[in-house]
């Protein structure tokens, strides 16, 4: 171990925490949604439903950003330094209005 692996545990151990309460709020937050396709109560509340939807479409992505930081973090510097640009890209496209259609459209 070299006199780095410190502060790289510890930030494992950040993403990892981070990683877990994100899943498990992704999950709560689909199952609620999967519930509420069959009985309506949360559609009733916009603002919720909304939120609900934001966070059930962006959740896996941030998800498995995260899980991926948490793995990359444990590598050289080199592939923990590509990996937060693609994040970066991602992040990047999201923001242009065609680019998730065409996925989309590719996906069906």
């Amino acid at each position: 171990m070299g006199k780095d692996s410190g502060w790289k545990n510890k930030l494992e151990k950040v993403f990892d925490i981070i990683g877990e309460i994100l899943a498990v709020i992704y999950i709560i937050v689909f199952a609620l949604l999967l519930i509420d396709a069959q009985w309506p109560f949360i559609s009733n509340v916009d603002w919720l439903y909304n939120a609900f939807k934001i966070i059930w479409q962006y959740g896996a992505f941030v998800i498995a950003a995260i899980v991926g930081l948490e793995a990359m973090v444990k590598r050289n510097f080199l592939f923990f330094l590509i990996f937060c640009i693609l994040i970066a890209l991602c992040v990047i496209f999201l923001f242009f209005p065609g680019t998730y259609s065409n996925l989309l459209g590719l996906v069906s």
